[in-house]
C-alpha cells in the first residue's frame, strides 16, 4: 500500500500491517514515518500491541537519537530514526511473538551499524507464527553470508531453548558491520544434495523427539539418501519456561543454497488436541518438499531479504532468481520504492528444454535491479 501522504521528507502510511518493514527501512533510509489508525477500529483492543511496541523499543536501544511519538491510545505513531550504532544490547522480548520476528529487524540493520552488533534476546526460541531460531540460522544467516563476502563474526547461537506461551529461551546474535555490500548475480539454485534437521523437545519425554525424526525420516529417505537429523532434549533451566516440540528441517543444495521449513506442538491455549509426533514430523517433511518445489536462490521466507540486499548493493546490476513471490514480498518491495526510489524488474525465466534443472519445480521469478550504492556512514574508519 503506497504512502497516505509526504510531509517533506516523513512519509505517512495507515493501518498495522507491514510494521515492522516499515520501521527497518526508516531505520536504513533515515526517513521519518508516521504510522496512523492502528487498529483504530477494534473495539476490544485499538492501537499498538505489545510484541509491535516491543520492536519500537528494540530499535531505540539499536539506534542513536531515534525519536519515538506515541499518542494516548497507541493508534499512531511518530517514528525519528536516529544512527545505527550496534554495540552490545540486551533485550527481553515480548512472547506474543518469536525470537525470529525480531531477529529478522537485527540481520537486515546489523551490517550497517557504527560499532559490530552483539544481541542478547530472551524470549520465545520457538513459535508458530514467526520463523524458530533454527530456521533463521539456516535460512537468512547463509543469504546474509553471499553478501558479506567475509562472514567471520557472523553467528547465531541458542543459549537455551523456549517454547511458546511463556518463552524462556536466550539466543546471542553476532553480526560484522561492512562499508557496502557487493552486487551479486544469484540464478543457479543447484540440487539439493543433503538434508539436515533438528528436533528439540522442552520439559516433554524424550520419546517424542525420536518419534518425531523417525517419521520425518522416512518421508525424507524417499527422495535421497544424506538426511540426518539430530535432537536437542532439555531439562531443567535450560528447557524454558513451558513443555512442547516441534523440529527445523534444512535442505542444502550444490550452489551453497538453503531451505527451511518449521512445524512446532501445539500449545493448550492453540487446541484442546495434543500433537501427534508422526504427524509433526510427516508435516515438516512435506513443508519443506513445499519450499524445495518452489526453488529459487533462498528461503520463501527471505525473499525480501534478498530483495533488500540487492537495492542497497553497490551501483552495480543485481539479479536473482526465486521462487513464486510471496505477499508479504510484494508488499517490501513497494516499501523499497517508497523509501530508497528502487524499483525492480520481473520476470519469468524462459525454460531451457536441454536444461534439465530449469524443468524442475515451480514457476521462477527472475528479480533483477540496479543498487542506490548506500554506504554505511556510521562505520568508523579504522
Amino acid at each position: 500500500m503506497p504512502p497516505v501522504a509526504q510531509e517533506g521528507n516523513c512519509l505517512i502510511y495507515r493501518g498495522s500491517n507491514f510494521l515492522k518493514q516499515r520501521l527497518v527501512l526508516s531505520c536504513l533510509s533515515g526517513k521519518p514515518v508516521k504510522i496512523t489508525q492502528i487498529r483504530s477500529e477494534d473495539a476490544t483492543a485499538p492501537g499498538l500491541r505489545e510484541y509491535e511496541i516491543s520492536l519500537i523499543r528494540l530499535l531505540d536501544k539499536l539506534t542513536n537519537g531515534t525519536k519515538i511519538e506515541l499518542n494516548p491510545a497507541g493508534t499512531s505513531v511518530m517514528f525519528s530514526p536516529g544512527l545505527l550504532h550496534g554495540g552490545h544490547v540486551e533485550h527481553d522480548c515480548c512472547v506474543q511473538r518469536g525470537i525470529g520476528y525480531y531477529l529478522d529487524a537485527l540481520i537486515a540493520l546489523g551490517p550497517f551499524c557504527k560499532m559490530p552488533l552483539k544481541c542478547q534476546l530472551r524470549g520465545v526460541t520457538n513459535s508458530n507464527d514467526s520463523p524458530s531460531v533454527d530456521h533463521v540460522k539456516g535460512a537468512a544467516l547463509s543469504l546474509l553470508k553471499r553478501y558479506l563476502l567475509v562472514d567471520e563474526g557472523l553467528e547465531l547461537r541458542v543459549v537455551r531453548r523456549g517454547v511458546a506461551p511463556l518463552g524462556g529461551g536466550e539466543i546471542v546474535f553476532t553480526c560484522p558491520v561492512r562499508k557496502s555490500l557487493r552486487a551479486i548475480q544469484l540464478q543457479e539454485p543447484g540440487m539439493v544434495k543433503r538434508i539436515r534437521g533438528t528436533v528439540y523437545a522442552c520439559k516433554v519425554s524424550p520419546a517424542m523427539a525420536n518419534r518425531t525424526v523417525e517419521s520425518a525420516k522416512g518421508c525424507m529417505l524417499k527422495f535421497l539418501p544424506d538426511v540426518y537429523i539430530y535432537t536437542d532434549q532439555n531439562r531443567g533451566k535450560m528447557s524454558g519456561n513451558s513443555p512442547g516440540f516441534g523440529i527445523c528441517l534444512l535442505a542444502e543444495t550444490t550452489d551453497g543454497v538453503c531451505f527451511a521449513a518449521d512445524c512446532i506442538s501445539n500449545t493448550r491455549e492453540e487446541s484442546d488436541t495434543p500433537s501427534i509426533p508422526e504427524d509433526l514430523g510427516r508435516e515438516a517433511a512435506m513443508r519443506l518438499l513445499d519450499e524445495i518445489y518452489r526453488g529459487g536462490c533462498c528461503d520463501s521466507a527471505y525473499q525480501w531479504l534478498a530483495a533488500l540486499y540487492m537495492a542497497l548493493g553497490q551501483k552495480h546490476v543485481s539479479k536473482f532468481l526465486t521462487g513464486a513471490l510471496s505477499t508479504y514480498t510484494v508488499h517490501f518491495l513497494q516499501h523499497l520504492r517508497d523509501f530508497f526510489s528502487v524499483t525492480f524488474k520481473l520476470e519469468n525465466p524462459e525454460i531451457d528444454d536441454d536444461d534439465v534443472d530449469d524443468v524442475r519445480g515451480a514457476q521462477k521469478v527472475l528479480m533483477t535491479c540496479v543498487g542506490i550504492g548506500y554506504t554505511n556512514v556510521s562505520k568508523r574508519v579504522l
